[in-house]
């Protein structure tokens, strides 16, 4: 079968299950062949070895059932970086690049700055500020020794040696004489009776690193608790969150002692990230 033929009837089965119908069967074809989808507008009229046409069919199926196109081709462009993903962790997202850009607006880029990431995942936060700030010593951490593993290789996969990566509940694996001048998070916010949980990508990603008690504001709280103590003077708290939790947030940081609190938009105009500093 030729590839533009192969392309139309992607399209048409996933018209139903996808908004980027299109470019999701371009992408998972172009995985198959290991070629760019740039090939395609040169070649369409090449012919694809029925083993390939196999194997992208297995990878059709498998995107008609609603598994995310990040899952099926193993990676993900994140910020500077590209990234291995897998189900032990959520699949990087656009909106937290603007956690990125918030972070490093409020550093002296020509410091040594000290940074921790909590709830690493993939290691995509740590990875940004790390290759944006080479001067920086980077150390993210995660409860699950999968996601710790995953970070770690993606270290590797990007060259990028100013980062460590710790398996740890939040700070628990710390040394109580640690000290950061920015602390980041993308923790779980969502409410476990949140009805997005069953739509969309976030079906086949871990709900623990979804889902939060107390409407989503659990692990939120417990972060800007216990915060202070891992801090240097004038150090920022960056968080991500839900986006109609900009003023929770902002009140939790309050309480605590934090000041210059300000909140920001993602992309889609949604209070997404929030900072504090801490005096």
């Amino acid at each position: 079968m030729r590839i533009d033929e192969l392309l139309k009837g992607a399209y048409e089965r996933l018209t139903f299950v996808s908004d980027t119908a299109q470019l999701d069967a371009q992408l998972l074809l172009a995985h198959v062949l290991e070629v760019s989808t740039s090939y395609f507008y040169t070649w369409p009229d090449k012919t694809v070895e029925s083993a390939n046409i196999e194997r992208f069919d297995v990878l059709l199926v498998r995107r008609e059932r609603g598994e995310p196109i990040a899952y099926l081709l193993g990676h993900q462009a994140f910020w500077s970086v590209d990234l291995e993903v897998a189900p032990c962790t959520l699949i990087p997202r656009a909106d937290t690049e603007r956690l990125v850009e918030v972070a490093l607006s409020v550093l002296d880029i020509n410091r040594a700055n000290r940074i921790l990431d909590l709830g690493t995942g993939t290691g995509a936060i740590a990875l940004a500020l790390a290759a944006e700030l080479p001067n920086a010593n980077v150390v993210g951490v995660d409860l699950i020794e999968d996601a710790v593993a995953l970070a770690k290789r993606n270290a590797s996969r990007n060259r990028i040696s100013n980062v460590r990566f710790v398996q740890s509940s939040w700070f628990d694996a710390l040394g109580t004489s640690e000290s950061f001048d920015l602390i980041v998070s993308n923790p779980p916010y969502i409410d476990s009776n949140d009805e997005h949980l069953s739509q969309g990508d976030v079906r086949f990603e871990p709900k623990s690193a979804l889902v939060a008690e107390k409407q989503g504001m659990a692990d939120i709280e417990h972060i800007i608790q216990q915060a202070s103590g891992y801090m240097a003077p004038n150090a920022y708290l960056v968080f991500e969150h839900g986006y109609d939790q900009a003023l929770a947030v902002q009140q939790r940081l309050r309480e605590a002692g934090f000041v210059s609190i300000e909140s920001f938009q993602d992309l889609g105009g949604n209070d997404r990230v929030t900072i504090g500093q801490y005096k």
